[in-house]
């Protein structure tokens, strides 16, 4: 019964128009208060960021902050592939046959995440890695190659949690919620790096001006409060980490895995 009425509350407060309200709330500057006590309550590792809380005039501008150069070194192996954000695995393994098994008790489609692109045949039986993104964390996502951006999407969707609570209880929300897919080819290898939005996510942002040649750990997008990263690599073109298991603590930068040349 509990499980059913928290359900059904999710579904009610799913909708566009409670995020819009909510967002509109965090860029208005009276949310510049509330600064303080959002970093104390999340234990933010304010010394990172870029500018002085004072500094910042939104709430959602101190969420989106930049970090300070250097806080986040980027592995320097040309061929690895790291952690676009600072998150938690939720999730990781190899592609079955288009399927993703088991992220918290629930199976995905590569069609669906995908939202039916063309490109899908090549994730069939790749790997994935699930990356959530909590309030406590930095919010930017950067190239976890460098590469050319093939292809970007914006797929339209809800705005369930994504939390543990979500990706249990709901049904499968990394495949229902908006995405904005970015594809990029690094050498012979492609990646398919899929940004979740969540409740209360406003939206999800490419940073400007777009670009189509990056660098490993350029600032990509970034999430207006938390949310999660999916990363698909191509058949065969990847080996994660000797460690890669759910419950996995990463950082922007880190490595993730070699990308494997074909």
């Amino acid at each position: 019964m509990t499980k059913w009425l928290l359900r059904s509350m999710t579904e009610l407060s799913s909708r566009k128009w409670i995020s819009r309200i909510t967002g509109r709330f965090a860029q208005s500057p009276a949310s510049r208060r509330f600064i303080p006590r959002f970093a104390r309550m999340y234990g933010i590792a304010v010394q990172e960021a870029e500018k002085q809380l004072h500094e910042y005039r939104t709430l959602n501008e101190f969420f989106t902050r930049r970090l300070k150069a250097g806080s986040r070194p980027i592995d320097t192996d040309p061929n690895a592939l790291v952690s676009p954000v600072d998150a938690l695995v939720t999730g990781c393994g190899p592609i079955k046959q288009g399927t993703i098994l088991n992220v918290k008790g629930q199976d995905y489609t590569i069609e669906e995440l995908l939202n039916l692109s063309p490109r899908m045949e090549n994730y069939k039986n790749g790997y994935y890695m699930v990356l959530y993104l909590s309030p406590t964390d930095y919010h930017r996502i950067h190239t976890p190659i460098a590469g050319t951006i093939v292809e970007r999407e914006h797929v339209e969707g809800k705005v369930y949690p994504v939390n543990d609570f979500g990706l249990r209880h709901m049904r499968r929300v990394l495949s229902r919620n908006e995405r904005l897919i970015t594809y990029m080819r690094h050498a012979s290898a492609e990646t398919a790096i899929v940004k979740v939005g969540a409740m209360n996510v406003s939206s999800i942002q490419y940073v400007q001006p777009l670009r189509d040649k990056m660098e490993k750990g350029d600032d990509l997008a970034y999430f207006e409060f938390g949310s999660t990263v999916v990363l698909l690599t191509e058949d065969d073109s990847f080996k994660p980490r000797t460690d890669m298991q759910t419950g996995l603590k990463v950082r922007m930068g880190e490595k993730l895995g070699t990308l494997v040349p074909s």
